[in-house]
């Protein structure tokens, strides 16, 4: 989008990190002394990518890193192409990868305020997301209860890798909290490795970075599904579900296919009184990146024409990763009224930015 766009951006995925030792004056004992003595730890997902995962220009001059400075990021994303907003995700949901629950949820507490303290002052576009764990969804409502009303704070977000599908009634606890925050819950590809999750394909753990990220969106199917067929948006009908960095294609033939089942077997889901689809067109949206484009851009077309695209998608770049999308690349096609909505009017609606 160039300097003089006829509207600005909002941009839904901005990964900023840290280094492990700035969240030390926001953990308690005992857990300070763990990270000071090892890190945080995540547990990463082991496939190994030759270009590695960050944009080589986004790496800092001070070796720390990439999206760690916040000066960096506006230098590279912000002011060049007119970000209004700028959603931060970080990348501490990857924690829900861990075992223990108590560690993850005071990582979580830490890394949310080091972000309400030393990001959200430093750029009137950044916005983030409240980072919680799926271990335990009471301490994740608790979590979000504790930051509610923040004005920096504009969605939850959780990874996809969890133990068992996200619609299940365990993690209820969370979507409730969620709703009555007012804030929209995103899923967020996690590092799904170790055995300490599900397997990120339904055929179980890949060899390689090339499969892994190409089958992201196995997950998001998996838990789409599971968010409509175990009521979810019965149960909490004011949220809000952003499925984020796990593609777009898909989703007009899985509705088609859960549609079509549903007809028949209604009577398993009792609850629902309106086909899978239309829940979803209601409650949920999807970011551009990794957006999947044709050779011929009518394919497309076409597959947004089936979806609701203009009104379901919100882009977003990916900053810093190597597939990062910048808005004047990318959806070049779309009509300029659609294009507003995905690059602006959507997000904005949906955050609440005015």
């Amino acid at each position: 989008m160039a300097a003089n766009a006829a509207y600005p951006i909002i941009d839904a995925d901005i990964h900023n990190e840290q280094e492990d030792r700035a969240l030390l004056p926001y953990l308690p004992e005992p857990w300070r002394s763990r990270v000071a003595g090892s890190g945080i730890g995540y547990a990463m997902s082991g496939y190994w990518s030759p270009v590695g995962v960050m944009r080589k220009d986004a790496l800092p001059p001070n070796g720390a890193r990439a999206g760690s400075v916040p000066e960096l990021i506006v230098e590279q994303l912000i002011e060049p192409f007119q970000v209004e907003a700028a959603v931060l995700t970080g990348v501490v949901y990857n924690i829900s990868t861990t075992h223990d629950p108590d560690y993850a949820a005071a990582i979580c507490s830490a890394y949310n305020d080091y972000v309400a303290h030393e990001w959200l002052g430093k750029h009137p576009s950044f916005k983030a997301a409240i980072a919680v764990s799926t271990l335990d969804p009471e301490l994740a409502a608790r979590e979000i209860d504790r930051l509610a009303g923040h004005p920096g704070f504009v969605e939850v977000i959780i990874s996809s890798a969890a133990r068992f599908p996200l619609g299940q009634r365990y993690y209820h606890p969370i979507y409730a909290a969620c709703e009555r925050a007012g804030l929209p819950l995103a899923v967020h590809p996690g590092a799904e490795g170790g055995g300490l999750s599900t397997a990120p394909t339904a055929a179980g753990y890949p060899s390689r970075y090339l499969e892994w990220h190409t089958n992201l969106s196995q997950m998001f199917m998996a838990h789409l599904v599971s968010f409509v067929c175990e009521g979810v948006f019965v149960k909490f009908p004011g949220l809000k579900l952003v499925l984020v960095e796990g593609g777009v294609a898909w989703l007009a033939p899985l509705l088609w296919r859960l549609d079509k089942n549903y007809k028949a077997l209604r009577s398993t889901v009792p609850w629902l009184t309106r086909l899978p689809s239309e829940y979803v067109r209601d409650h949920c949206y999807l970011t551009t990146q990794p957006i999947e484009e044709p050779d011929n851009p009518q394919h497309l077309a076409d597959l947004f024409n089936m979806m609701d695209a203009e009104n379901m998608l919100l882009y977003s770049s990916d900053y810093p990763h190597w597939d990062f999308d910048a808005p004047d690349k990318i959806l070049r096609k779309l009509k300029p009224e659609a294009r507003r909505k995905v690059f602006y009017d959507n997000a904005r609606q949906l955050y609440r930015l005015g």
